[in-house]
């Protein structure tokens, strides 16, 4: 068997132990019952304690993985991953270069792992006044970790103005990104879309 491929080649890094496994099983089993209720149901008429119940979990367990329903949507693995691969790009290359080529690998990844489950997010992304008030937070924490990694690379602070404009100009762009394929009805290629986007952003907008 072909070992599991990663943005960075193959698999790689220490076992993860038992505890750290059953952690990863249970939040993939609430976050897989949560989006099949609310792909049958719609999400307002999904209660949380529903989704315990199709997760075979409690009501607690589901709020000690996400502290809110919202979160069982906006909660992902793509920014560990984005933090771990910008930091093996070439120091010398360009910041938008570097997360150019991280966000689109990232998101062919995930991609690969289950389209109907991203296309169903970027609904719930795009419809859910909840989930968009929410996902302000969100970019906050993932602008802050952007910041800290570029900052550390350009030897700016991570409070420096330019970098978090930039950090959030970024963020914006790829939620535009995402959201212009919501409205075609992902009749376009996400990855292309994000590749086109980020390029946007160096070229300028041409006239």
């Amino acid at each position: 068997m072909a070992p599991a491929r990663t943005l960075h080649g193959t698999a790689s890094g220490p076992k993860l132990g038992l505890r750290e496994r059953k952690k990863i099983k249970t939040r993939q089993a609430i976050r897989a019952a949560a989006y099949r209720l609310f792909a049958e149901q719609g999400y307002d008429a999904t209660p949380v304690e529903q989704i315990a119940e199709t997760a075979e979990v409690s009501p607690s367990t589901v709020f000690r993985y996400f502290p809110s329903k919202e979160d069982i949507v906006l909660t992902d693995e793509c920014d560990p991953v984005i933090e771990k691969e910008l930091r093996r790009r070439p120091a010398d290359e360009p910041p938008l270069e570097s997360i150019r080529h991280v966000m689109t690998e990232t998101v062919r990844l995930f991609a690969a792992r289950g389209q109907n489950e991203m296309l169903l997010r970027a609904r719930l992304l795009r419809d859910v006044p909840a989930i968009r008030a929410r996902m302000a937070e969100s970019h906050v924490a993932t602008g802050r970790m952007l910041c800290e990694v570029l900052a550390e690379r350009t030897g700016r602070s991570v409070d420096d103005l330019e970098l978090r404009l930039f950090a959030a100009v970024v963020l914006t762009a790829v939620e535009e990104a995402v959201l212009h394929w919501i409205d075609r009805e992902a009749k376009d290629d996400l990855v292309d879309l994000l590749d086109r986007t980020l390029g946007t952003l160096g070229r300028g907008l041409p006239l």
